[in-house]
């Protein structure tokens, strides 16, 4: 009874509390602009000075449309599930996929931290206020009315991989038994896009504070936007926000920590499991021995088909284990995939923005809502760390690739994530680095590198690909580096294959006693300083021998030893066949003549950075010759090799008190070939600099171009 009354008196005194203190009164979304602004330093860097986060997502909204016009509008136009109003058929996968996100979305969304709430309804404000002030930019009929639902759309995590999906149901229609069964051998990726990571611990610097480089490889069309967001004492952060929401955050620093991210996770996450229809209810399955109800939903999209509106639907069945990817008269199967579904990885971006500690960056990391990437980190108190953050399916059975496991009790099917602890991670190891660039965690500190032998069947194989060996190269030492010594190694220019496989090259030319042009080319690799750096002699003719060579040994072996995680720092090594060696030579020779008037031609004068005014030589390769400094080029009318991917974002902080960093977007602030912010990095990205970073408010103070109250009514 006492327990009652006191519970009663309590209740009683918070309805008081509710009833005498309301919250806050809510800002129109037109009067946001009131509460941020928005301050542009050198080369155009936004950041943002808000009064709560609200209005913090407001001006993410606004300045991203600014910057990348239609983009922002119409990707949230794509959540909604009406692209395909504006543009027609071709987003009619897009679209259905979209309106079931958004149905998860609207489900949970009261499920979100406020603070998470907050930042995307503001978001959708800043973007509605650019459409209304700028409709000229937009399609006829652009919508203006956008929601925080809409944004946390944009978040919800991806449905199974359609194409594992669709070679599951190719086998089945094709085989009477595809109930076991293992995948297909892993694809190999010879773009190598990813990224690369590295953290050095206060032993391995000069200054005794811990750094971090955050380098991702990806397409100038990516959308990686330098920000920074301040709401006083809720979030101080920099770093990169994807174009097109707020929290679409990949890698960046606050006073205390900051982390990178780098693509890998290749072990299979996902899993089909095969379920027996309920032979008396057609539209339930069986599991557990209950007959259970398959669920289904029908969309409808609204097209543009030429010159009228159509409209397409089509219907969704699901169950809570997963959607139901194929079905036949006796069962059904369904696709279980790590983040289907899950609504949390902003809310958990946030939270990692705003930590100010190693344990308080785990517990946000402990969500699990973000499902794969490795994270490379490093921190003020003086921590590095890295873990591959799968999402990692902790299996009752074997893993099944392609193929479908069957089920009949829920013990059969996978439940649970392998706990984030018993992840492949370091923590401040031997040597005093870590590095991440694509490749399995099973390396990264060669000082005490992690068992080939996996803990867990689905985790990834190792793997050790030239590119990592490169970077091992430059920072498993025991020199102490500064910030400038990290930028200097990151623009390193060497190809690496170059070193495993010239020496065969050169001798498989010689026994072939050459002459003329092949004779003076040979020479020249002799001479070569195997680097792509922009004025070296001999790279370019290095690269289309080796890409001949590779196409003539399709089916057959490329490297004379080829990689072993026996000896992963040394192989691969030579090659495999002189004879197809020298031939690739001796076509290589008059090839790179004929494409640049001579077989010396040096990497610049081939490999170009071209935006707006800009057209600079620019050192950096693929990741498959072994280089460091990834680039990509698309091949222009003249002939000429343009970057178009790869290295793009670089950052490097040290963490000291303040933070003190660099920082570089080739491709700038914006697409906008108006903008002041289009070309005005290229340059300076070519030549291998960086700029410094403003972080605190006096350095920002001082190095302001413009500053404004984005959508400020006239």
């Amino acid at each position: 009874m006492r327990r009652l009354l006191l519970a009663s008196a309590f209740v009683t005194f918070a309805v008081a509390l509710v009833r005498t203190a309301p919250p806050p009164a809510r800002v129109p979304a037109a009067d946001l602009w009131r509460q941020v602004e928005i301050i542009r330093t050198a080369h155009g860097v936004p950041h943002i000075r808000a009064e709560h986060l609200r209005a913090g997502g407001y001006a993410l909204g606004w300045i991203m449309s600014e910057d990348y016009g239609t983009n922002t509008g119409m990707r949230l136009l794509g959540a909604r599930g009406e692209r395909s109003r504006f543009e027609g058929r071709a987003r009619l996968d897009a679209d259905f996929v979209n309106l079931r996100a958004r149905r998860r979305a609207i489900e949970t969304y009261h499920l979100l931290d406020q603070e998470t709430r907050d930042l995307y309804d503001g978001f959708a404000a800043g973007v509605n206020r650019y459409i209304e002030l700028h409709t000229d930019e937009f399609p006829p009929g652009m919508p203006a009315n956008f929601t925080g639902y809409d944004v946390a759309t944009l978040d919800i995590g991806d449905p199974p991989p359609a194409a594992k999906i669709r070679r599951f149901v190719a086998a089945l229609q094709g085989s009477d038994n595809m109930e076991a069964g293992s995948s297909d051998p892993a694809n190999t990726d010879t773009t190598e896009d990813g990224s690369n990571a590295w953290a050095f611990a206060p032993a391995r610097t000069k200054s005794g504070k811990a750094i971090l480089l955050r380098n991702p490889h990806l397409a100038w069309t990516a959308g990686y936007y330098e920000a920074h967001l301040t709401v006083p004492g809720v979030v101080d952060f920099y770093g990169d926000f994807r174009i097109g929401g707020p929290l679409t955050v990949i890698g960046g620093f606050n006073r205390h920590l900051g982390w990178a991210t780098t693509n890998s996770n290749s072990g299979d996450q996902s899993e089909i499991y095969s379920l027996e229809i309920d032979p008396r209810a057609v539209d339930h399955y069986l599991l557990d021995g209950a007959s259970l109800p398959i669920s289904h939903e029908t969309f409808t999209v609204t097209f543009k088909d030429i010159d009228k509106d159509s409209t397409e639907t089509r219907e969704f069945w699901y169950t809570p284990l997963g959607p139901v990817v194929h079905r036949t008269e006796e069962r059904i199967f369904v696709a279980r995939n790590p983040g289907d579904g899950e609504f949390r990885a902003g809310e958990q971006y946030l939270r990692m923005m705003r930590a100010t500690s190693l344990a308080e960056w785990k517990d946000a990391m402990r969500l699990r809502a973000l499902v794969t990437s490795n994270f490379t980190y490093a921190d003020r108190a003086g921590n590095i760390f890295e873990v591959w953050n799968t999402a990692l399916p902790l299996l009752p059975h074997a893993p099944a690739g392609d193929a479908a496991t069957a089920a009949r009790e829920m013990r059969d099917l996978w439940t649970r994530y392998v706990p984030f602890e018993l992840l492949p991670q370091f923590h401040n190891p031997r040597g005093g680095y870590v590095h991440n660039e694509n490749d399995s965690p099973h390396f990264g500190n060669v000082r005490e590198p992690i068992n080939i032998v996996n803990a867990y069947p689905n985790i990834e194989p190792p793997t050790l690909r030239l590119r990592s060996q490169h970077a091992i190269q430059l920072i498993d030492t025991d020199k102490k580096l500064s910030l400038e010594d990290v930028i200097k190694l990151k623009h390193s220019y060497k190809m690496l294959l170059a070193d495993r496989v010239k020496p065969d090259l050169v001798a498989a030319v010689k026994a072939t006693k050459p002459t003329g042009d092949v004779a003076a080319a040979l020479a020249l690799m002799e001479k070569w300083d195997n680097s792509s750096a922009p004025d070296s002699r001999g790279g370019m003719l290095f690269e289309f021998w080796f890409m001949r060579y590779s196409q003539m040994s399709q089916g057959v072996p490329v490297f004379a030893v080829e990689w072993t995680p026996a000896d992963p720092l040394k192989t691969p090594r030579g090659l495999a066949d002189a004879t197809r060696a020298a031939d690739a030579f001796a076509w290589a020779v008059p090839e790179t003549a004929r494409r640049f008037g001579r077989f010396d031609v040096a990497w610049g004068e081939a490999h170009r950075v071209r935006r707006g005014p800009v057209d600079v030589p620019v050192g950096g390769c693929s990741g498959t010759l072994g280089c460091f400094r990834v680039l990509g080029y698309g091949r222009e009318p003249d002939g000429k090799f343009v970057a178009n991917t790869g290295d793009g974002w670089v950052l490097a902080i040290e963490f000291g008190d303040p933070p003190r960093a660099y920082s570089v977007l080739a491709y700038g602030e914006s697409p906008r070939i108006e903008s002041p912010w289009y070309s005005d990095q290229a340059e300076m990205f070519a030549r291998g600099e960086m700029k410094k970073v403003a972080f605190i408010q006096k350095d920002v103070d001082a190095q302001a171009v413009t500053r404004f109250r984005p959508g400020e009514a006239k």
